[in-house]
């Protein structure tokens, strides 16, 4: 029997934007004594000094972030992630328009300073970046590996490539075609989506899972199996349920908070996790 992976939930502190309301917005310390009271690991943002404090005092893991098409700025950013003690790194690499060719040598110089640094980078998959679409994405990513032999390290976020190709349930026969790349990321985010919308309501307004949720579980099922059957054994991996607020439109202020819905949302994933695990009896016991 080999030792399973480890799942770590971590909250996006970009759901908590003008929560509880944008006329009196909790403090960080608050937002984050909230995200540990509610059961995830730790939390996702460009991280800063002060959030390494925070994170220190509740005991959570800090994943970083940051966007850049300037490899000039790659060291600093990864550094000040690095200082706020993150473990993990989340970019958001170039723009829509970066060629192909240029998204690999800035994917390379990305990932060179980050193993010089001793830090761990993973290019997501986003719109208005390099990885805009799904071509773009396997092309930088087979250009990478040929350069390099290896796999490129990539946080997965399927609902931007479901749009992009205006999908319909149950995703996966498109979305899922990069198995290796795929066994090979340790970040995902788990916003979930339908071919015509990136972000769908977790919950209905009544405290019942929503129509369009219910939806994309099988996709989440199979997502989760498919990594699992990898060479994961000892790993981390971060999850994040990642649902964005009504500022920038994601959400819609009719809808439930996004908060609220991504409280909901980290059981869900979870209950998929240990689901998941049980299809994999290489592993001797569930985390």
């Amino acid at each position: 029997m080999k030792t399973p992976p480890t799942l770590h939930h971590i909250a996006n502190l970009w759901s908590l934007v003008d929560y509880p309301t944008s006329k009196k917005p909790w403090s960080l310390e608050k937002q984050l004594t909230d995200i540990k009271a509610s059961g995830f690991d730790g939390f996702t943002t460009l991280a800063t000094k002060e959030h390494g404090r925070l994170a220190k005092k509740l005991d959570l893991i800090v994943v970083g972030y940051f966007a850049s098409s300037n490899p000039a700025d790659f060291c600093k950013l990864i550094e000040q992630n690095l200082e706020a003690g993150a473990i993990h790194i989340n970019v958001q690499l170039a723009d829509h328009d970066t060629p192909v060719e240029k998204s690999v040598k800035l994917a390379i110089q990305l990932q060179k300073l980050a193993a010089k640094l001793g830090a761990k980078t993973a290019v997501e998959i986003h719109r208005d970046t390099c990885t805009e679409t799904p071509e773009k994405t396997y092309a930088i990513a087979a250009g990478y590996r040929k350069a390099t032999g290896e796999l490129l390290p990539m946080t997965w976020d399927f609902s931007h490539l479901s749009v992009i190709k205006h999908l319909a349930p149950p995703y996966w026969e498109r979305l899922l075609i990069a198995p290796k790349l795929i066994q090979r990321a340790e970040q995902f985010h788990f916003r979930p989506f339908n071919g015509h919308h990136c972000q769908v309501p977790v919950t209905d307004g009544k405290g019942q899972l929503s129509h369009e949720l219910k939806q994309w579980l099988p996709f989440l099922d199979k997502t989760l199996e498919l990594w699992l059957a990898g060479n994961q054994a000892g790993r981390e991996v971060f999850m994040v349920p990642e649902m964005g607020p009504i500022p920038g439109g994601y959400n819609f202020a009719s809808l439930p908070n996004s908060w609220e819905d991504a409280k909901v949302l980290r059981p869900v994933i979870e209950k998929a996790w240990r689901k998941a695990l049980l299809t994999q009896p290489k592993y001797s016991k569930s985390k």
